[in-house]
């Protein structure tokens, strides 16, 4: 005998949820249905998923691998369903994306229009976090397709190119930096920065580009977005990092700000959109890619 699907998506819930009765109840079934369905999991597999304990379900590690390996069938099943929805009709039904929050308010509203117009079926479903977190969702098939920035590592997920996005640097007027042209190699210091809050890749791409290591202690500034970030570089706190397209979408214009680029080889990433590999909507997510090109 094999696991089937329900058995499988059980299991799934039951790791997220870490109780079997809110899992049941995200499977919209009975308690004793869900817990039946992971006994019989369970002999299946012939070792248990789940140690029970009062109050507390934890994953045994036979459970954790095949949560893992569950969350890819039930991924590639909902592709396959999507997919046979969807025949001969790109772009249309259910298309969940996620974005990262440092590219989500610059380019989507100049590009959505023009999408909603090409393909008026798309029902598009837009998440925006983290890269780490999205391409974990992408893993797992809780998202179809993700507009990240590169440099990043990320095995088993492919990408295509939606265009390059320059790293430029704000500084506070009447800052030493505050001048016009280019910025000199070696003119930025650590100890000059405020950046986004770790995690963010624009942080670290921005610091490797220009070779600068992360500043460290207590005393750090750090802001949780782009917006926030322009206002300490307008309050005088330091100098920063923006994307081109952010300042292009006019974030930089607040009163105080001054935007010169950084040398004259420009640091860039490349936003793309990215899939899981060997994923059935790869091909929308290439056309995906087309419609969001960068000017």
């Amino acid at each position: 005998m094999l696991p089937t699907l329900r058995q499988l998506h059980y299991l799934k819930l039951l790791a997220e949820h870490a109780s079997f009765s809110r899992a049941a109840e995200a499977a919209h079934v009975s308690q004793p249905a869900l817990s039946a369905g992971v006994q019989e999991l369970e002999k299946i597999l012939g070792a248990p998923v789940v140690e029970r304990t009062r109050g507390n379900v934890q994953l045994t590690a036979v459970g954790a691998e095949a949560v893992k390996r569950a969350e890819d069938v039930l991924a590639r099943t909902e592709d396959l369903v999507e997919a046979a929805r969807n025949a001969g009709k790109p772009l249309s039904g259910r298309f969940r994306l996620g974005v990262i929050p440092t590219v989500a308010p610059f380019l989507l509203p100049a590009r959505l229009p023009d999408l909603r117009e090409a393909y008026p079926k798309l029902r598009l479903f837009i998440r925006e976090d983290l890269t780490p977190r999205l391409v974990a969702a992408l893993k797992a098939g809780h998202l179809d397709a993700a507009v990240i920035a590169l440099p990043y590592t990320a095995h088993g997920v492919d990408h295509a190119r939606i265009g390059d996005d320059e790293i430029l640097a704000a500084a506070p007027a009447g800052h030493a930096l505050a001048g016009e042209g280019p910025i000199a190699p070696g003119s930025l210091k650590a100890d000059d920065l405020i950046l986004l809050e770790d995690g963010h890749c624009l942080r670290d791409q921005a610091l490797a580009a220009c070779n600068i290591e992360a500043p460290k202690g207590d005393d750090v500034f750090a802001a949780t977005s782009l917006h926030t970030l322009v206002q300490m570089v307008s309050s005088g706190l330091g100098v920063s990092f923006l994307p081109e397209m952010a300042v292009r979408a006019g974030l930089a214009d607040a009163p105080g700000v001054v935007v010169r680029p950084i040398s004259a080889r420009a640091p860039r990433r490349e936003i793309v959109v990215a899939w899981r590999t060997g994923s059935s909507r790869a091909g929308e997510a290439r056309l995906l890619a087309e419609a969001l090109k960068l000017d």
